[in-house]
């Protein structure tokens, strides 16, 4: 299959995890993938195994955000399809809203719902430029259940997800989300340690999700098939979650 070819798509966190398969599924499809993320050593093998571009990339800075945007026109000319998939999580310190350290809150919201939005800002222009495109964010269902600041997080990306839908889709520029449920990652190991197995007794499909398991939505949501989908966020969690 070659839905991508001839064109560029940046994951962000794509060093690991859910954002590296998503990477290594684009690049078998025909994509010129830029992984971007701030782990050099997996973020370099992963490029240099799919064939991409490795970019040292904090989505938390715009100055950083707009570095990429130059080095990845340099290198393919610009921009199809960004994957706003970089998150704090792994090593993420559980506490709540109301005692949360609030220096540390604010660099957890910079990356995990800001960065969203400085991605797409860094990138719609080179978008724009090439006659549309599609830009897909990593939500989860975190945000409908009670989770902390992760959850709020989430809760940002979905309203970003809707708001920049609308100011974009005059250029052409697709928005939408996934939202993934329990996913066995290593950094979900590490957060649930055995409570991951708790999580499956409440899914309709009892056993936890794959990173590959994402991957299809990610693949539509980027392509032409979705052509007139925009603004969506798309649960992709074993039947964890019913929104009516």
């Amino acid at each position: 299959m070659s839905r991508f070819e001839s064109k560029v798509v940046v994951v962000t966190g794509a060093a690991q995890g859910i954002g590296e398969a998503y990477a290594r599924a684009l690049a078998a499809e025909g994509a010129s993938v830029v992984v971007a993320d701030l782990n050099v050593e997996a973020g370099e093998k992963v490029a240099a195994d799919i064939g991409g571009l490795f970019v040292r990339t904090d989505v938390s800075s715009a100055e950083s955000a707009e570095a990429l945007v130059e080095q990845v026109t340099a290198a393919y000319g610009g921009i199809d399809g960004l994957v706003n998939n970089a998150a704090i999580y792994g090593e993420m310190q559980f506490d709540l809203l109301i005692s949360v350290d609030w220096d540390y809150y604010r660099k957890f919201m910079s990356v995990n719902m800001d960065g969203a939005l400085v991605m797409t800002r860094a990138v719609w222009k080179s978008m724009q430029q090439r006659g549309g495109g599609s830009i897909v964010n990593q939500s989860s269902t975190a945000a409908y259940l009670y989770s902390g600041f992760y959850g709020l997080a989430k809760v940002g990306v979905n309203g970003l997800t809707q708001q920049l839908a609308h100011e974009l889709g005059g250029m052409g520029i697709r928005v939408n989300a996934i939202a993934p449920g329990p996913t066995d990652t290593a950094a979900t190991r590490n957060q649930a340690g055995d409570a991951s197995k708790e999580l499956v007794k409440n899914l309709a499909i009892k056993r936890m999700g794959q990173p590959e398991d994402m991957v299809g939505a990610c693949l539509f949501l980027l392509s032409g098939e979705s052509s007139w989908v925009t603004g969506q966020i798309i649960a992709v969690d074993g039947g964890q979650t019913f929104r009516g």
